[in-house]
């Protein structure tokens, strides 16, 4: 009987040390890329309609705590109501992100500010754009996967360009390695 017991605490002991060996441990420093729908909202989706983004990201996520910072760089394009010309949002964004903790798919809030270049481009009459401060605020469902993360992901955007709002919001799928 004692033989018994001493057998099923040693697979116990290998269970919880495989199910530790096959957890991914998250990456400290990781570089990735997203695209998706960029969808006009409020007084921007007045003039303009749903078009497309694409993001590069530099994360910083500390292995034993929740709270990780983000750099991303992305462009927003929406072509205007009718054609003739687009609204097209270029910013880098200083972003902090929680994670829930979790084993697989983890649930992430993000939120951030940064630099927007604001451009409106009209057939026959050129290009003016603008620089102005922007925050943005949303959230996500990370999942790893063997070598590289997973995500996707919808954030509020906010410019503020002479006392309008201009808001969008990009919805991504995006990689992290």
């Amino acid at each position: 009987m004692k033989g018994f017991f001493i057998a099923a605490a040693l697979a116990g002991v290998a269970l919880v040390s495989f199910e530790a060996g096959a957890q991914i441990a998250p990456k400290s420093v990781q570089f990735g890329v997203a695209a998706g729908a960029a969808i006009p909202q409020g007084d921007l989706a007045d003039g303009v309609q749903t078009g497309f983004n694409g993001t590069v990201i530099l994360g910083f996520q500390p292995t034993m705590i929740p709270l990780g910072v983000r750099i991303d760089g992305a462009y927003n394009q929406m072509g205007a109501k009718g054609g003739g010309g687009n609204a097209h949002f270029t910013s880098v964004t200083g972003n902090f992100v929680y994670k829930f903790p979790s084993v697989s798919v983890s649930p992430y809030l993000i939120g951030g500010a940064g630099y927007y270049n604001v451009a409106v481009t009209a057939t026959g009459f050129g290009t003016i754009s603008e620089g102005h401060f922007g925050w943005n605020a949303g959230g996500g469902i990370s999942m790893p996967l063997s070598g590289f993360d997973t995500f996707i992901e919808a954030r509020f955007n906010q410019v503020k360009v002479n006392g309008t709002n201009l808001n969008f919001i990009p919805i991504t799928f995006g990689v992290m390695f």
